[in-house]
C-alpha cells in the first residue's frame, strides 16, 4: 500500500541573519526543502510601512532554486514599531500600512498567508484595553487580507513578549472578538509549551482554523530549536497533526543563537529528524 502524502516541511531564515538571502535559498534547496516562510529581516528583504525591496528579487530566487515562498513573516515583536495593539493613532495608521503592505507582498510572491501576533500591552494599563485595540486592528487588516485572498495566521506569544494572547484559550477570545474569516491560527510549538498547552488542545479549540505551524523542538536551552536538538517526540507530534487532518505546512522557526554560525547544519538536522520521524510513522502503519 502506498504511503499517505507527508505534511510539507518549510525552513525559515531567522538563523541565516549573518548570511545573504541567496545563501538561504541555495542551502534549503540542496537540503530538500520545497518551500520557505520568509521573515522580513531588513538585510534579507526590507519592508516598512512606506516601502519595500522589489518583490522581483524574491520571485527570482524562488524560481532559481525551485523553492516556493508559502508565507510572509513580518517583524513585529517589541521593540519593533509594528505593534498590533498600538495606542497612539499615528502609530496605528503606520501599523495598518505596514501589515497591509505585507499582505500585498505575500500576494505578489504567490504566498497564501501572513504571520501576525496580538501585539503587546503597556504594563501600566489593563490588558483588556490593549486587547480591544489589538482586535480592532486585526479586524481592519483581516478584512483587507480577505479581499486579497490572503489569510492571516496569528500565533500566541510568550508572557515576556506580550500579555494579550499567550495560550490557545487567549487566542480563542481574540479571534471571537475579531470575527473575520481571513484570521486563522498558527500553532507555535514554543509558545504552546510555554503556556502548558498541547497540539491537541489547539485542534480542539480551533479545528480547521489551524492553518500553519511553527514546528520546532524544545529543550532547557530554548523553545525554538532545530528538530532533533531538543526533547520532543517529533514523530508523535506529526502524528497528532495528521490525526486532526492538518492541511498546512510545518515551518521550522529555529531561533537558537547557537545555530547562527552554521544555519545550514541546523536545517540539515531538522530535515533528517523530519524524515526519520516519517520513516517511523510509515513503518508503523
Amino acid at each position: 500500500m502506498p504511503s499517505r502524502q507527508r505534511i510539507e516541511i518549510a525552513s525559515m531564515n531567522h538563523h541565516y541573519m549573518f548570511y545573504e538571502l541567496e545563501e538561504f535559498f541555495s542551502s534549503v534547496s540542496k537540503l530538500g526543502y520545497s518551500c520557505v516562510e520568509l521573515w522580513t529581516a531588513p538585510q534579507h528583504f526590507f519592508m516598512d510601512y512606506r516601502q519595500n525591496d522589489p518583490v522581483e528579487r524574491l520571485t527570482s530566487l524562488s524560481e532559481k532554486y525551485g523553492v516556493r515562498i508559502m508565507g510572509i513573516c513580518p517583524e513585529q515583536t517589541n521593540p519593533k514599531p509594528h505593534n498590533m495593539a498600538a495606542k497612539d493613532p499615528a502609530i496605528q495608521e503606520r501599523v495598518y500600512a505596514y501589515f497591509t503592505r505585507a499582505v500585498d507582498v505575500a500576494s505578489a510572491v504567490g504566498a497564501s498567508q501572513v504571520l501576525v501576533t496580538s501585539g503587546w500591552a503597556y504594563y501600566s494599563e489593563p490588558v483588556e484595553t490593549a486587547r480591544e485595540r489589538s482586535a480592532a486592528m486585526l479586524r481592519r487588516i483581516a478584512a483587507y487580507a480577505g479581499e486579497k485572498g490572503i489569510n492571516l495566521a496569528i500565533e500566541a506569544l510568550r508572557k515576556p513578549e506580550s500579555l494579550i494572547a499567550n495560550s490557545a484559550a487567549n487566542l480563542r477570545v481574540l479571534l471571537d472578538m475579531v470575527d473575520e474569516p481571513a484570521l486563522k491560527v498558527c500553532l507555535d510549538i514554543g509558545a504552546m509549551v510555554d503556556a502548558g498547552d498541547t497540539i491537541q488542545d489547539y485542534f480542539d479549540t480551533f479545528g480547521g482554523d489551524v492553518i500553519h505551524a511553527h514546528f520546532v523542538d524544545c529543550g532547557p536551552r530554548s523553545l525554538h530549536l532545530a528538530l532533533g536538538d531538543g526533547e520532543r517526540d517529533i514523530a508523535e507530534d506529526i502524528r497528532t497533526f495528521e490525526r486532526n487532518g492538518y492541511q498546512g505546512v510545518l515551518s521550522v522557526e529555529c531561533t537558537d543563537s547557537l545555530t547562527l554560525t552554521d544555519p545550514m547544519g541546523a536545517d540539515a538536522r531538522s530535515m533528517r529528524a523530519y524524515r526519520a520521524a516519517y520513516e517511523q510513522i510509515e513503518s508503523a502503519r
